[in-house]
């Protein structure tokens, strides 16, 4: 594999078939339009711009690209004569669509009809007095998002949908390590990497404290001692744990099992909160079990809030 994606730490079998499409448009100038779908922090943009940066133009130089975050996208008129007119008509450039579960319905209907799939590799769009040509030897669309399910079916359809892979203890270790730039135990760097909830972009924020600690203490090396010490100084849990989850945990730590509506009452929080934002992770760590009459907490869970006491 080439250093193309060097920068990007895992995600492998992305990188491969990442790889594939590039070679094969260095030598067409046809790139597929790509969908990548990950959750927050997993680095679906920076892989995407990476991917954006190695496209090449009719002159075998890199493409502009233009990055849009999608809840700006207020209707289609706004997307033709923004976007479309001045910065895709008769130009090589490739856009990405950031957050594309946002993208209004009507510019949803319209990408439908520009990424429609013919063997010419070539589409029209009509609006208002504007006709624009898109030959997609020189303009490729990518689309980066959470919530793929958000996205209408026939414009997936018509992408390359890429799913990000999650991400490893290794992994958060060695993004932590590369953006310290500093000596950090293996047993140290396991760790820290057990606190990131899986999130790369937590790791890279993680290294950034770290080294602000360092910078501060006026030491070269992080150890088990520091570690502790970080810990105490910002406020973190074991796993990575909110307080507000360690809080819903003690709630449900009353009673052998509790009702979503009374759980909410308790903490304070909506139903809708609780499952989206709370929940998921405690799953996750099989901490809470989640039934068709409430919620319970698991052994595992009671032993994490034993240890915290």
């Amino acid at each position: 594999m080439s250093n193309r994606f060097d920068r990007i730490i895992g995600q492998e079998k992305v990188k491969k078939r990442l790889e594939f499409f590039l070679e094969a448009q260095n030598k067409s100038r046809i790139s597929p339009h790509i969908l990548f779908v990950a959750p927050r922090g997993s680095g679906k943009t920076l892989i995407a711009q990476t991917y954006a940066s190695n496209l090449l133009n009719s002159e075998g130089k890199k493409r502009k690209l233009i990055t849009i975050n999608c809840s700006s996208l207020t209707r289609l008129k706004q997307f033709v004569n923004d976007i479309l007119v001045p910065h895709v008509s008769g130009k090589e450039i490739t856009i990405l669509f950031d957050e594309a579960s946002e993208i209004p319905r009507d510019i949803t209907m319209a990408l439908l009809t520009i990424l429609n799939p013919n063997p010419e590799n070539r589409n029209s769009f009509a609006y208002g007095d504007f006709n624009v040509e898109f030959d997609f030897r020189n303009v490729t669309f990518l689309f980066a998002t959470t919530e793929a399910h958000k996205i209408f079916h026939a414009l997936i359809d018509r992408l390359e949908r890429l799913d990000l892979q999650e991400y490893t203890l290794e992994n958060l270790s060695d993004i932590v390590q590369k953006a310290t730039d500093s000596s950090i135990s293996k047993d140290t760097l396991s760790e820290v990497a057990k606190v990131l909830r899986g999130n790369a972009r937590k790791a890279t924020q993680m290294a950034n404290h770290i080294r602000n600690y360092m910078a501060a203490k006026e030491k070269k090396q992080f150890d088990a001692k520091d570690w502790k010490l970080f810990c105490d100084q910002m406020g973190i849990n074991p796993l990575g744990l909110s307080p507000l989850e360690i809080n819903v945990m003690r709630c449900l730590a009353e009673k052998a099992e509790t009702t979503l509506t009374n759980l909410s009452a308790k903490t304070h929080m909506t139903r809708q909160t609780l499952q989206r934002d709370t929940e998921v992770y405690l799953q996750k760590l099989n901490l809470i079990e989640v039934t068709p009459t409430g919620r319970k907490l698991t052994p595992q869970g009671r032993s994490y809030l034993e240890s915290i006491v």
